[in-house]
């Protein structure tokens, strides 16, 4: 359904903004002038992940801590979810990277950008008595390398600040923005890639080796006469145009090895022409057929 980005400066006030925030989505979902879809509403935390203040001391620690958070977050994107991530999420590149995913799983997105000053954060840091404060070296880091979300960058977009000095997040229109916002569709960048199946490069040596054997052993009986013949293999049969002459095994081997490592890169990437993948052995057959037909030479 939708991916709600909280950002802003550590200890600014991201968690108290999110669990207003979850309370306005929930109480709007539960009321009975409600008619859209069943969705339920999720909030991501580094608190609920189990993810320790300690984590963002440096980028050895960081680096995994984000890897969690992001599994996370495409585990429960879903069209009947609104997800929403409390974390730092300072980088731009990461919220880019979570943007890419809600896209591939076209849901909305939106971003709530949590404004406080530097010092508000320092002094509210100090004042936790909940174990979850930052070290102060962390902190003053953190505040430096922060990037500030942009209504211009379409991964932060649509955006709405909530200052500390607002007593509640803008609910009304936050809700507008995931139930009515456009949904962009996935482009090229976010697509899944369908992968070949598993037993691709097998079917692919195993098919065309059984059709060069089938061929030789077709000429030996029909003598070279050449023209449309029709091979038949175990359980496929195979149409091939062959030349007014004997074709030898070693030519035949040489245009087999050419097409599977043409196709190998196919395998590998999991796409072909127009990205449709067959490997079923009458396509993989179909096709060597046809590569030889426009191979061999006359």
């Amino acid at each position: 359904m939708a991916l709600i980005t909280i950002s802003g400066y550590p200890c600014s006030g991201k968690s108290q903004r999110a669990a207003q925030l979850k309370r306005h989505l929930e109480s709007r979902l539960a009321d009975l002038s409600y008619t859209g879809p069943s969705l339920s509403v999720v909030l991501l935390s580094d608190d609920t992940l189990n993810i320790d203040r300690s984590s963002y001391n440096d980028s050895r620690s960081e680096k995994p801590a984000r890897e969690t958070l992001f599994t996370a977050v495409q585990r429960n994107l879903a069209q009947n979810t609104i997800l929403i991530v409390d974390s730092l999420n300072y980088i731009k590149g990461f919220r880019y990277q979570m943007y890419c995913a809600a896209r591939e799983i076209k849901v909305r997105v939106c971003t709530v950008y949590v404004l406080a000053t530097p010092d508000l954060c320092k002094q509210w840091n100090c004042e936790r008595t909940d174990g979850k404060a930052y070290a102060p070296d962390t902190l003053a880091n953190l505040l430096q390398r922060y990037e500030e979300p942009s209504s211009m960058v379409r991964w932060d977009s649509p955006l709405f600040t909530v200052s500390w000095t607002d007593e509640d997040v803008p609910a009304d229109v936050i809700w507008r923005a995931i139930t009515e916002g456009m949904v962009k569709p996935p482009n090229t960048g976010t697509q899944a890639v369908a992968k070949a199946p598993t037993d691709a490069l097998r079917t692919l040596e195993h098919t065309t080796a059984s059709v060069v054997t089938a061929l030789v052993s077709e000429q030996a009986h029909s003598g070279s006469l050449g023209g449309t013949t029709i091979i038949a293999l175990s359980t496929l049969k195979v149409r091939i145009t062959l030349p007014p002459r004997n074709v030898t095994l070693s030519e035949l081997q040489r245009l087999k090895r050419q097409f599977v490592t043409l196709h190998k890169k196919a395998i590998t990437l999991g796409t072909t022409d127009k990205g449709v993948v067959d490997w079923s052995e009458q396509s993989v057959a179909d096709k060597f057929a046809v590569y030889l037909g426009e191979n061999i030479k006359f």
